[in-house]
């Protein structure tokens, strides 16, 4: 393959599991995932909501190629399928994190300013 074929089906790839990062409940079943394997069941009782949801983002996370998983007689365990995933979700949470503080901090300073 060309590299610049290579280029395209790299930003391609690139694009599709970035989108997974647009959904809150997907990033949270990533986050929970980071501990180790889980079935769907268990992932429900952590994140409260319905099973039926944590299943439709279960799959978009399998079909992405996010996540595995595993069979146990009638449990299905999901895990990462790449931990290394991992780094590029918690430096763009601690940029996010710094960016909502700068975001603070100049809203105090603006509120201040107001009281003067």
């Amino acid at each position: 393959m060309e590299r610049n074929k290579a280029d395209k089906l790299i930003y391609e790839i690139h694009a599709q599991v970035c989108s997974v990062f647009s959904n809150a409940k997907r990033l949270e079943i990533i986050n929970l995932l980071r501990q180790g394997e889980k079935t769907a069941g268990e992932l429900t009782k952590e994140m409260k909501i319905a099973k039926a949801n944590v299943s439709q983002q279960l799959t978009v996370l399998r079909d992405r190629g996010i996540l595995t998983a595993r069979r146990d007689g009638q449990r299905i365990y999901y895990r990462l399928a790449y931990p290394k995933m991992l780094k590029a979700y918690d430096l763009l949470r601690e940029a996010l994190i710094e960016r909502l503080q700068e975001q603070g901090d100049m809203a105090a300073r603006i509120r201040g300013k107001r009281r003067e």
